[in-house]
C-alpha cells in the first residue's frame, strides 16, 4: 500500500533542503498482510524456532553465543565503515595490536552494548532510557566520544558524503523538537505487546528509529541492537542468536531503498517483507552454523580424548570462547605450570586444531582457525558509492 502521508511528512528547513518528520506507529493505514507477506511470516517464525531449537542442541550455548555476538558486532560496525575483520577484533582481544586499533575497539564497544542491553532488560524494559545507555556504551572511548555518548542529538543531522550541504543531503531526519516528539512515540509503541505480530513490530520500530536518527552518529548499530533487543524482550528467542547485519551488508543498496520508500511512499510492505527475508534467511545459516559447531566439536573432542592430560578437554572448551590463546593466558585459565599449557598447546597444533599466529619464539599466540573460519566476517569490503556519512550542523 503506497501512500506519501502515510509515513510521516516532509518540512522545509532554514537553509534550504526538507527534513522528514514520522507519524506515530502503527502506521496508518493499518499494515496490509498480504498473502505474500503472510507466507514470509509464517516462514520466518518456522526458521526463528528452528534456530531456537538449535541452541538446545549445544552444551553450553552461553560458549557460542559470544562468538555470534562478535561477528555481529564485526558485520555491524563494517556496514558503517570500521575496517576489522573478526580475526582483527579476536587478536585485538588477546593483546596483539594491529594496525586496526580504533576499529577494534569500536567493534568491542559494540559487543560491550550488546551484552549490556541483554543484561539490562532483566531489570528494565526496553525504552529511551535504556537504548541511552546502549548508545553510551557503543560510543565510549575510541572515535566516539565527539559523538555525544548516551545523549540524544541537540543539533540537525543529515546523511550525506562527508563536506555535502545539508540542501543535497540523501536524507535529512526530523529537527530536534520533531525528533523528540517522535522518540516518545516510539517508546509508547515498544511497550505495545497486541495487535501485531513480532516480528513485523520489530521491522516497523527498526525502520522508524532509523528514520528518526536521534544520536549524532552510531544509529545504525542501536538500531540493529534493537532488533536483537526486542526478539529477546518478546520471548522470541531464549539467546541472541538473531543478526541481521549480514543480510543488510549484502544487501544494503536495497536496505536503504526499502527504507527511503516508506518515507517517500508509505511502503511499509515492502521494508516488511525484505525484513523478513532477512529474518529467514540469516536464521537458516544461523541454524547450519548452529549445527556445524557442533560437529566440529564432536570431532575434536575424539582427538582430544585420546590425550592423557586431563586439561585438553577444559583448553577445547575454552577455545569455543576465546579462539586465540597464548601459553600465558592457558595457563591462567587451567590453574596449571606453564609447561604443562606450553605442552599441551604444542599437542592441540600436531593435532590441527591451533594455528600458531606470530611466527616467533617468544610471546607466540595461537589461533583456533578451524573454528574462527566457520563465521564469514573475514572480508572487509569498502563502503557502497554513496558515501553514506552522518553530518551534524
Amino acid at each position: 500500500m503506497s501512500d506519501e502521508n502515510r509515513a510521516g511528512k516532509w518540512l522545509d528547513i532554514p537553509g534550504g533542503g526538507r527534513a522528514f518528520s514520522p507519524h506515530p506507529l502503527p502506521p496508518h493505514p493499518p499494515i496490509e498482510i498480504t498473502s505474500e507477506l503472510q507466507a514470509l511470516l509464517s516462514e520466518a517464525d518456522r526458521s526463528l524456532g528452528r534456530l531456537d531449537g538449535a541452541t538446545e542442541i549445544l552444551p553450553n550455548p552461553d560458549l557460542f553465543v559470544s562468538m555470534f555476538v562478535r561477528q555481529e558486532a564485526v558485520l555491524s560496525s563494517q556496514i558503517e565503515g570500521t575496517q576489522s575483520s573478526l580475526s582483527d577484533v579476536l587478536e585485538f582481544e588477546a593483546g596483539i595490536l594491529g594496525e586496526r586499533v580504533d576499529d577494534s575497539q569500536e567493534v568491542l564497544n559494540y559487543v560491550s552494548a550488546m551484552n549490556l542491553g541483554i543484561t539490562e532488560l532483566d531489570r528494565l524494559p526496553l525504552s529511551l532510557r535504556l537504548i541511552r545507555l546502549i548508545h553510551g556504551e557503543l560510543m565510549s572511548g575510541a572515535r566516539g566520544e565527539l559523538a555525544a555518548p548516551g545523549d540524544f542529538r541537540r543539533l540537525q543531522n543529515w546523511i550525506a558524503p562527508s563536506g555535502i550541504p545539508i540542501e543535497r543531503a540523501s536524507f535529512v531526519p526530523p529537527p530536534v523538537p520533531e525528533m523528540t516528539v517522535a522518540l516518545n512515540q516510539l517508546e509508547e509503541f515498544l511497550h505495545e505487546q497486541d495487535g501485531l505480530p513480532a516480528l513485523v513490530h520489530c521491522a516497523i520500530t527498526h525502520a522508524q528509529f532509523e528514520t528518526i536518527h536521534p544520536f549524532l552518529d552510531g544509529n545504525g548499530r542501536v538500531g540493529r541492537l534493537l532488533i536483537t533487543f526486542q526478539l529477546v524482550e518478546r520471548g522470541v528467542l531464549q539467546k541472541p542468536l538473531l543478526y541481521l547485519s549480514h543480510f543488510f551488508k549484502q544487501y544494503r543498496a536495497e536496505y536503504y531503498d526499502r527504507l527511503m520508500a516508506v518515507r517517500m511512499t508509505g511502503d511499509w510492505e515492502g521494508w516488511i517483507a525484505f525484513f523478513l527475508r532477512g529474518v529467514i534467511e540469516v536464521s537458516r545459516e544461523a541454524a547450519r552454523l548452529a549445527r556445524g559447531i557442533l560437529q566440529l566439536r564432536e570431532k575434536h573432542l575424539r582427538l582430544v580424548g585420546r590425550e592423557r592430560s586431563p586439561l585438553a578437554y577444559p583448553l577445547l572448551e575454552h577455545l569455543f570462547q576465546r579462539p586465540i590463546v597464548s601459553v600465558r593466558t592457558a595457563e591462567e585459565h587451567l590453574g596449571c605450570t606453564y609447561a604443562q599449557a606450553n605442552n599441551l598447546i604444542a599437542r592441540f597444533e600436531q593435532l590441527g586444531i591451533l594455528d600458531e599466529l606470530t611466527g616467533q619464539r617468544r610471546n607466540r599466540v595461537w589461533r583456533y582457525s578451524p573454528y574462527v573460519r566457520m563465521f564469514p566476517s573475514d572480508t572487509v569490503v569498502e563502503d557502497d558509492a554513496s558515501g553514506r556519512q552522518e553530518t551534524a550542523n
